[in-house]
């Protein structure tokens, strides 16, 4: 297991927040500042992302047990566990493996199933990078640009160059660990024993990523889910609707504002 970067917010019961695929806890960081006066938010960078070690494996049963090791070494006994994306996956993973010590879990847009690889683009473009010899993030962007048209999602993956004093910029993510692992990130989840805690999943009403034919291997894994649908929001709901997502999150862990 690794030591994964961290940051505490709030007040209340402990809330482990996990972010999504190239991401950071920073992410999170909207939604977390809706939700600090009703828990004590731990928010990680899982391993090969943000500021937390890089390691060449890169799979969910890791990713849960250095969110297990976090856990432990904070002295919480039991937690709730919030994820986004392949962050909900490991989320799931967590709950799945040490289910003792999970309380309620939000998944947000993502389903325990085995996904077909969607992200060439945005892998080919960040090859093309050369973060040592790069002048500016201006620059990052028109080489990535031929690669990934959206403007939000460009700069949220250029958030992962980090300037150099000497000049230049390094990736903080490990980006050649996630192309050598990119089929376990996009692995499902299974377990001989399901996870019969409460978990919500919340899902973007423009997404795609939970399907109907997803609902009997993740009734089989969490017999207890629901689903709550955030209406004209994509895969980034959390990030289009914060207010609303908080709002869906406080009413299923039965808080009041």
């Amino acid at each position: 297991m690794l030591k994964l970067n961290h940051r505490i917010l709030g007040n209340g019961p402990p809330m482990v927040m996990l972010h999504g695929l190239f991401g950071s806890m920073e992410n999170l960081g909207g939604i977390a500042r809706l939700l600090t006066d009703h828990f004590e938010l731990h928010m990680l960078d899982l391993r090969n992302h943000g500021r937390s070690p890089h390691h060449p494996q890169m799979n969910y049963a890791c990713m849960a047990e250095d969110v297990h090791h976090y856990l432990q070494s904070a002295g919480i006994q039991r937690a709730h566990v919030l994820g986004h994306s392949m962050g909900g996956k490991a989320a799931m993973q967590l709950a799945l493996t040490y289910p003792e010590q999970i309380d309620h879990v939000i998944v947000a847009d993502i389903a325990p199933v085995q996904y077909p690889p969607h992200h060439d683009g945005i892998l080919k473009g960040l090859a093309q990078i050369d973060p040592v010899t790069l002048q500016s993030r201006l620059q990052a962007d028109e080489i990535l640009k031929a690669y990934v048209s959206e403007v939000p999602v460009r700069q949220f993956l250029l958030k992962n160059l980090v300037k150099q004093g000497a000049g230049g910029f390094q990736w903080r993510m490990n980006l050649d660990v996630i192309n050598s692992q990119y089929q376990q990130i996009m692995a499902g989840q299974s377990s001989s024993k399901p996870f019969t805690g409460p978990l919500l999943f919340i899902k973007g009403g423009n997404s795609d990523y939970i399907q109907p034919h997803h609902r009997e291997h993740t009734a089989n894994l969490f017999p207890h889910a629901e689903v709550k649908i955030i209406p004209n929001t994509g895969h980034w709901l959390h990030a289009e609707k914060p207010e609303l997502f908080a709002r869906v999150v406080k009413r299923f862990m039965q808080v009041e504002d």
